[in-house]
């Protein structure tokens, strides 16, 4: 067993059930890179680290952290709600938000998400979330609710007596003909090297839509490991964006599956790779009923030494006519010791569907850098000027004040880079 399996199962403490899952993770280890969906990312260094169980209580932490992020918002801190510095006032009517340890005391049949298994080897951190999860975040919304408050997670990582590691698992419900705008802010108070595992189930009833935005700006030490199961029914829309923007290793796995009629699936991305940072994206579409669409439009960076990895899979199954999807991944290498992986792929079993995908890898523009010298603008102000705009073409992906938030915290990141 390795220090980094030891160490999570040291911070076990659950019932019969979960101990046999967490003994059949332990059994499937951690996977190399003979595994396909690994094969750009070595795990070597994780599993020799240790972490240790998050505390009961939320650390304290400077408020001035969130002063720009209104109410609604829940916040955790290292894993653990901070009843401080949440504040739920201002939730819209029909909409519920509650915490997954008080779902377990209060009414633990409305966690039956928990139930699901993950059986496939490149699942582990799926299957050590399912043995491991104590808390989470549960938001359902009624049906013909129309929500027009967002809704604000926060997840801060801070300092702490030892690395700490957390489990966390969502389950975000829009019933009938609900709306709702969701943000995901993953934040930093201070330098810490914890390890966040965290598994989201997003199920999209009939008429349904849901504006979904993610800021990982985590510390440059920090582990994040995600993953996405989303369903969506008839008439569905899921409209998404995620901002890779920080941790030394951030991997997320993003699955979506349009099983009703006229689904619709707009998922966009930056993924800003500096320093020795290592990023890895995967997207896993499946097209399964008639009439779906889906739009991916994402941009890597990868500067100084740092890997940006790609995969972006999209399947159409047989008999899910009518289908339009197009994904869009595109990248640039600012160093030459940075590195790229992108790996786009179709499968399509079905007729009459308009399909494409595209991936490139280079470096500006050199036309449009000796337009924008022409016109004298400094060498270094016209590339920042152009990467900027490379990374900003995602935020398409939402509309409004929201878009225009996002941008700030791309530019902040950038800034940091020094790339604009």
């Amino acid at each position: 067993m390795n220090a980094l399996l030891d160490s999570l199962a040291g911070t076990f403490c659950g019932s019969k059930e979960r101990a046999e899952l967490l003994e059949a993770a332990l059994k499937t280890g951690l996977p190399a890179a003979r595994n396909e969906a690994w094969k750009y990312t070595s795990l070597r260094q994780l599993e020799r680290r240790s972490f240790t169980a998050a505390p009961l209580q939320a650390l304290s932490i400077d408020a001035a952290l969130l002063a720009d992020i209104p109410a609604p918002r829940l916040v955790f801190i290292n894993g653990r709600p901070s009843d401080v510095l949440s504040d739920l006032s201002g939730v819209d009517a029909g909409v519920q938000v509650r915490t997954l340890s008080a779902v377990n005391q209060q009414e633990p049949e409305a966690a039956r998400f928990l139930g699901r298994r993950f059986n496939r080897a490149e699942e582990i951190f799926a299957q050590l979330n399912a043995a491991l999860a104590d808390e989470g975040v549960l938001v359902q919304v009624e049906a013909g609710i129309n929500s027009t408050t967002p809704l604000h997670l926060v997840f801060v990582s801070a300092p702490d007596e030892s690395d700490r590691a957390w489990h966390h698992r969502h389950f975000i419900e829009l019933r009938r003909g609900a709306s709702l705008g969701l943000v995901e802010h993953h934040l930093q108070a201070g330098d810490s090297a914890h390890l966040d595992n965290t598994l989201v189930h997003v199920h999209l009833a009939q008429d349904a839509v849901l504006s979904h935005a993610r800021v990982q700006a985590d510390s440059p030490r920090a582990t994040s490991l995600l993953r996405t199961d989303a369903v969506l029914a008839r008439d569905a829309q899921y409209r998404r964006i995620d901002l890779e923007l920080g941790a030394a290793l951030s991997r997320h796995e993003l699955n979506v599956r349009l099983e009703g009629d006229n689904a619709k699936l707009v998922a966009n991305g930056v993924l800003l790779g500096t320093g020795r940072r290592h990023i890895d994206t995967r997207l896993g579409i499946e097209h399964i009923a008639r009439d779906t669409s889906a739009e991916l439009v994402w941009r890597g960076v990868a500067a100084n030494r740092s890997r940006v990895v790609f995969h972006g899979g999209i399947n159409i199954r047989e008999g899910a006519d009518g289908t339009d999807a197009n994904l869009s991944n595109k990248n640039l290498l600012l160093s030459a010791d940075a590195e790229i992986d992108t790996q786009p792929t179709l499968v399509i079993d079905a007729d009459e569907v308009k399909a494409a995908h595209g991936a490139t890898v280079g470096q500006l523009d050199a036309n449009a850098l000796f337009y924008l010298r022409s016109r004298g603008v400094p060498s270094e102000q016209a590339r920042a000027m152009l990467s900027a705009a490379f990374c900003h073409e995602p935020l398409a992906a939402v509309e409004g004040i929201l878009t225009e938030k996002l941008a700030r915290h791309l530019d902040q990141a950038l800034q940091q880079a020094g790339m604009v």
